[in-house]
């Protein structure tokens, strides 16, 4: 079998390759930087893989989103109630730690997609701004359940969650969603979704079922933004409902606005970017003793939305420019 014609197959190998230098990398970074700068880093890949799987819904599918913080917390609760109250740490051999996180973040990520089915099928008939509102609606309904379900901790949130989240899983995670979004785009189910965000009625006359593909791709967002959700709580080792709040959903939608709506890369770059320059920031606010930073942050958006409407990249990525380009088959 050739596998350069076989692209699964380059796309298996191309996985493989890239969660092994992860997890090798990962044995390194921890020793180059100190707790703060690593506990930035960590953000920053979670802020990736949950920009990346609101951009899959809302830059390329154009479906906008503003309940995203609401997956997030179902993913991240769903995987902490595992790991801590079905699965106490204590019950579990130190060699099955791999496999039994694994198992729960891939259960809050299910949790959220079936959540995102549900909240999808009837939402998503909607557009524009009825869905936002919609969806924002979600969000904060999901945050108000939460903080009366005493299993979870209700308001006083849930505590005890075993340190489990390392760079390697972190930056593996964003990897996978990456390269899942890259391999949808190059399907006939990615041109779907482009048909969807260009023009909806034109979709649907030449035969695309539109429902259904941007309930898929708010399936396929919402799994990802749960995996996120439990990576976060199993590195903070402690959930709150506040955490998960319409400004968590706004920072996310800033993030893919920022590097640009339906850019993966852009979405990437803008995720490390706006993390980095929020702690980047917090100097000046010591000197100042007042909270500057959200005045810039909203200052270079508002910058960018003048000079650079469709954002950092657009419509565009990495592989579309110089260098690059040569690395642009890959993605399918």
């Amino acid at each position: 079998m050739n596998w350069k014609n076989n692209s699964t197959l380059r796309a298996g190998v191309v996985m493989i390759l890239g969660i092994l230098f992860f997890f090798g990398l990962g044995a390194i970074i921890p020793t180059l930087f100190n707790a703060y700068v690593f506990t930035i880093v960590m953000y920053a890949g979670i802020n990736v893989t949950a920009a990346v799987s609101l951009n899959l819904v809302t830059g390329i599918t154009g479906q906008f989103s503003m309940g995203h913080a609401g997956f997030m917390s179902v993913g991240a609760y769903a995987a902490a109630f595992l790991t801590t109250v079905i699965l106490p740490t204590a019950e579990i051999p130190p060699a099955l730690v791999p496999l039994v996180f694994a198992g729960s973040l891939f259960f809050g990520g299910i949790v959220a997609a079936i959540l995102g089915l549900v909240v999808g099928l009837p939402s998503l008939r909607l557009r524009g701004d009825y869905l936002a509102i919609v969806t924002l609606g979600f969000g904060e309904i999901i945050r108000v359940v939460i903080l009366n379900v005493e299993t979870i901790g209700g308001a006083r949130g849930l505590p005890g969650i075993p340190q489990w989240t390392s760079f390697g899983w972190v930056y593996s995670v964003a990897f996978l969603a990456v390269l899942t979004v890259r391999r949808l785009l190059a399907s006939s189910h990615g041109r779907a979704f482009l048909a969807v965000r260009e023009d909806e009625i034109a979709a649907e006359a030449m035969g695309v079922n539109t429902t259904r593909y941007k309930v898929l791709a708010f399936i396929i967002g919402a799994f990802f933004a749960g995996v996120s959700g439990g990576l976060f709580g199993h590195f903070l080792t402690y959930l709150n409902p506040a955490t998960f709040d319409f400004n968590r959903s706004f920072e996310i939608i800033i993030m893919i606005v920022l590097g640009g709506l339906g850019s993966t890369t852009g979405a990437v770059a803008a995720a490390l970017f706006l993390t980095f320059l929020r702690e980047a920031l917090r100097p000046l606010q010591e000197i100042t003793q007042l909270d500057f930073r959200m005045i810039i942050y909203s200052g270079l958006l508002i910058v960018l939305m003048l000079t650079r409407p469709n954002g950092f990249l657009g419509t565009k990525e990495l592989t579309d420019f110089g260098f690059f380009r040569r690395f642009k088959g890959l993605r399918q």
